[in-house]
């Protein structure tokens, strides 16, 4: 996808013009939105946020490396989009292919994509993956020992898969529960149908099951989403998600129970309550957000078409005026996570097919936050 250079201080001030609340088809009908004017945009983060220093390469020479989960020991597991594989990187960049991952075919943006581990590891060596397969997108796990991996289970299978939007992103939540990013794979109807698994954020105990509590009495948690690949907690609990819009305005979402965030009614902001409004949004030229993490007061989002890392200061839930960092420095950026030593790993997608490959590509970058 093509990118757009502007200085940060103006991508800043046009991210404020959305505030307060991509990919490139023809679009439905949905609701209009007039943004508020903009306001000058900080040249740093508010007192009291974090910053990041400068990036250094842990590893190299990957391919489409999709999503990152720390181990107790803090050793990495790191998926393969296209590949298959999974691989375990050490804190100093020892990179270890534990295999390709039985079941999986990769196609377009399916393919082996999120991985979480499991909150009792230590006893259970239960690893989860979710992945597209010959027939659907689904969640399985299986066992990690001494760098052997079991064969898969699968615990909840009949997601939709498509050449686009699958969604994949998984994360353990503060309440134990297996939270999972779905897209509706361009059939943009399944958004707002609840007995699809697709377009949704799903909420299943570590068994795949429907977590008590959930709205509906299914998987589903959050509904009316077009692709999730980004998810994080702030230290009080609360979660956020990414979203990718269509022609105009990716999102950042405050995630609550049972709530409908309108696609494909509405891109963006609207007017309509029955849907719920995102926190910020973007121009889709200057984000398309996968990966999401919170760290230090922030939360930090990977942009693959905006090629840069965006910090969006928090407080009380409520957002301020997002900061660019390393814009088409490193291309685009697919994975950000929390390292167990307060650091953010970063990984690009150069190898795509969307990007623009450099020496070295794709790689994990390790960015310290000061």
């Amino acid at each position: 996808m093509r990118t757009i250079g502007m200085p940060g201080r103006i991508l800043a001030a046009v991210l404020t013009a959305v505030l307060l609340g991509g990919c490139d088809s023809a679009s439905p009908t949905r609701t209009a939105q007039t943004p508020p004017p903009a306001s000058p945009a900080p040249d740093s983060p508010p007192p009291g946020s974090a910053a990041p220093g400068t990036p250094r390469d842990l590893v190299t020479g990957l391919s489409v490396p999709w999503a990152i989960a720390f181990l107790p020991n803090r050793d990495a597991l790191v998926t393969e989009r296209d590949t298959a594989h999974l691989l375990r990187i050490t804190p100093d960049g020892k990179r270890t292919d534990l295999g390709r991952v039985p079941g999986v075919e990769p196609s377009g943006e399916g393919g082996l994509l999120g991985v979480a581990v499991s909150p009792s590891y230590a006893t259970d060596h239960w690893v989860y993956l979710y992945f597209t397969s010959a027939t659907d997108n689904r969640l399985v796990r299986l066992t990690l020992d001494n760098d052997k991996l079991g064969p898969p289970q699968p615990l909840l299978t009949g997601a939709p898969k498509g050449g686009n939007h699958n969604g994949g992103r998984i994360a353990f939540g503060p309440d134990g529960m297996l939270y999972i990013g779905t897209g509706e794979t361009y059939r943009t109807e399944l958004a707002q149908n609840r007995d699809s698994l697709g377009g949704k954020i799903l909420r299943v105990t570590p068994d795949g099951k429907p977590a008590p509590g959930n709205p509906f009495g299914t998987p589903v948690w959050t509904w009316g989403h077009r692709n999730v690949q980004g998810l994080a907690w702030d230290d009080t609990g609360r979660l956020y998600a990414t979203e990718f819009g269509q022609d105009r305005f990716d999102e950042v979402n405050l995630v609550q129970k049972g709530q409908n965030y309108g696609w494909p009614a509405v891109e963006g902001f609207g007017k309509d309550p029955r849907y719920t409004n995102p926190l910020l949004t973007w121009p889709v030229s200057e984000a398309s957000p996968s990966g999401l993490a919170y760290a230090d007061g922030s939360l930090w989002a990977a942009a693959l078409r905006g090629s840069r890392l965006w910090q969006i200061p928090l407080k009380n839930g409520k957002v301020s005026t997002p900061i660019a960092y390393y814009t088409n420095t490193y291309g685009r950026l697919r994975a950000v996570v929390r390292a167990p030593d307060g650091s953010l790993w970063i990984t690009t997608s150069n190898k795509d097919g969307r990007g623009d490959p450099k020496q070295g590509d794709d790689r994990i970058l390790v960015i310290p936050l000061k």
